[in-house]
């Protein structure tokens, strides 16, 4: 928890690091979301009400027959990463982040997909070892720092297992 605090108050140096700081927290904050996931993201899944955002885990669309909704609650600082780098056009159908584009087939979207994965991990490196972190960051890690922090907290495996969608313990 000390090494997130650390990382969240890190001043990038360059846009690309902010943007890459800035996602590897957003899927933190939002349960552990893939990066595939916070690509994918569109304005329809953000209940502004509940303040909330619900996806399903791109990783099972495709293997699973009941296909359960991951919901995560969006604090302060993962809406903070919205307005600094999400879409200005917030029309339902939107994709918050702009990663994808409607005329994308497939092959791209893994490719953007890829590249993006890529530049991230390269700048949480970077990151991490200006902070001394020894951990090597990545956006793996991210999903597995909010599950630890989760467990080290106490929260029921069950929970853990539900915020992270997985689809048994």
């Amino acid at each position: 928890l000390s090494d997130i605090k650390r990382i969240q108050a890190y001043q990038p140096e360059t846009e690309s690091e902010a943007r890459a700081r800035d996602l590897w927290l957003f899927s933190y904050l939002c349960n552990g979301m893939n990066l595939k996931d916070i690509a994918q993201l569109r304005y329809r899944n953000i209940d502004e009400k509940e303040g909330t955002v619900t996806f399903h885990r791109a990783k099972t669309e495709h293997t699973s027959r009941n296909l359960k909704p991951v919901k995560a609650v969006l604090l302060q600082p993962a809406n903070a990463i919205i307005e600094r780098w999400g879409n200005a056009d917030k029309r339902p159908d939107a994709y918050v982040f702009s990663v994808f584009t409607d005329d994308m087939n497939a092959k791209r979207q893994l490719d953007v997909k890829n590249q993006l994965l890529k530049l991230v991990n390269n700048y949480m490196k970077r990151i991490g070892r200006k902070l001394e972190i020894e951990t090597k960051l990545t956006t793996y890690v991210a999903r597995h720092s909010f599950a630890t922090v989760l467990k080290r907290s106490g929260a029921p495996t069950e929970f853990i297992s539900e915020s992270l969608g997985h689809k048994d313990l």
